[in-house]
């Protein structure tokens, strides 16, 4: 496994991240849940990346019941909050007392003294964002999280938290957590990736894989009931993706790793990490065999010329 700062922060994390959305408290049973997550830990992945939203805290609840035993020390454990939590007004948001009590809740679910990295999980108009900015910087000075960043902030959002932070001494933002793949490129194009550049911002990304739709496995035939598209429930993101373009693009680039004598998906990763700036990509699992596939990513090394021809491919339409 290789590591990687975020951004300008001195903490290294892995390539290969591993996350909980519909997944680890959620879709998957206890047992297969702790193989995998466990299987991850042991293969060199130390980052791992959850919200208090996922499963309605459930996901939280399974990390530290899972993670129990282990050496802190060999964990970075990143958490969010901003969704609604329940139907009360202030379980919700960024305000200081939202970002307070959920940072409370996170720290007795996980079943540990402080977060590595907690995000806020979307921006909040109703708050100031000067308030949000003071909230992550007391619970820094306090121990209780190490570093803060943002997650699908447009460049604007992050400009106005990282300026107002540097103005007054604050903890400024590390990281940002947007939705990227081969086949969602928005930050490339909206600024958020120049930005974030420019202030040593690093980006720990969800969904590198679209939602599966980059391993190949919906590729041809009809999609398997325990898939995220043959799953009712989950189906709607990954519709999205399943453009008659797409398909013929998903299906190059399964025969470009066949020649390879390597996965889709291992070659989707390599080339969300192709750049430095990208600290990590989230991946997720509901079976031990496509955790074991996505650690392959975190090994191998792909020609920059295989790397410059699958870019090309996916390059979105002006």
């Amino acid at each position: 496994m290789k590591y990687r700062r975020i951004g300008n922060c001195g903490a290294k994390v892995s390539v290969i991240g591993l996350g909980s959305w519909l997944t680890l408290g959620g879709s998957v049973d206890e047992k297969e849940g702790r193989k995998i997550t466990m299987k991850a830990v042991d293969s060199g992945i130390n980052f791992i990346d959850t919200a208090d939203v996922y499963a309605r805290g459930r996901a939280e609840q399974f990390l530290g019941k899972t993670l129990q035993g282990l050496k802190r020390q060999d964990l970075f454990i990143a958490s969010k909050c901003y969704w609604p939590m329940s139907d009360n007004p202030n379980d919700r948001g960024l305000s200081r007392k939202h970002v307070f009590e959920s940072v409370h809740n996170s720290l007795t679910y996980l079943k540990t003294d402080y977060i590595d990295l907690y995000q806020c999980h979307r921006y909040d108009e109703d708050t100031t964002v000067e308030e949000t900015c003071r909230a992550f910087h007391t619970l820094i000075e306090q121990g209780k999280i190490l570093y803060w960043g943002t997650s699908e902030w447009t460049a604007g959002q992050i400009r106005s938290a990282y300026e107002f932070c540097s103005k007054n001494g604050l903890h400024k933002p590390v990281s940002n957590q947007p939705q990227y793949s081969l086949l969602h490129r928005n930050i490339e194009t909206n600024g958020v990736l120049a930005y974030c550049k420019t202030k040593g911002i690093g980006q720990v990304v969800w969904s590198p894989l679209a939602q599966g739709v980059l391993t190949g496995k919906y590729d041809t035939g009809t999609p398997a009931v325990d898939s995220r598209l043959g799953n009712k429930k989950s189906s709607m993101f990954v519709e999205s993706y399943m453009t008659s373009v797409n398909r013929q693009r998903v299906h190059k680039l399964v025969n470009i790793a066949a020649e390879l004598g390597t996965s889709p998906s291992c070659l989707a990763l390599q080339w969300c990490l192709r750049n430095e700036i990208l600290a990590s990509a989230i991946t997720s699992a509901t079976k031990l065999t496509q955790l074991l596939e996505n650690l392959k990513a975190g090994e191998i090394e792909v020609p920059a010329n295989i790397i410059s021809k699958i870019d090309k491919l996916f390059k979105p339409a002006k």
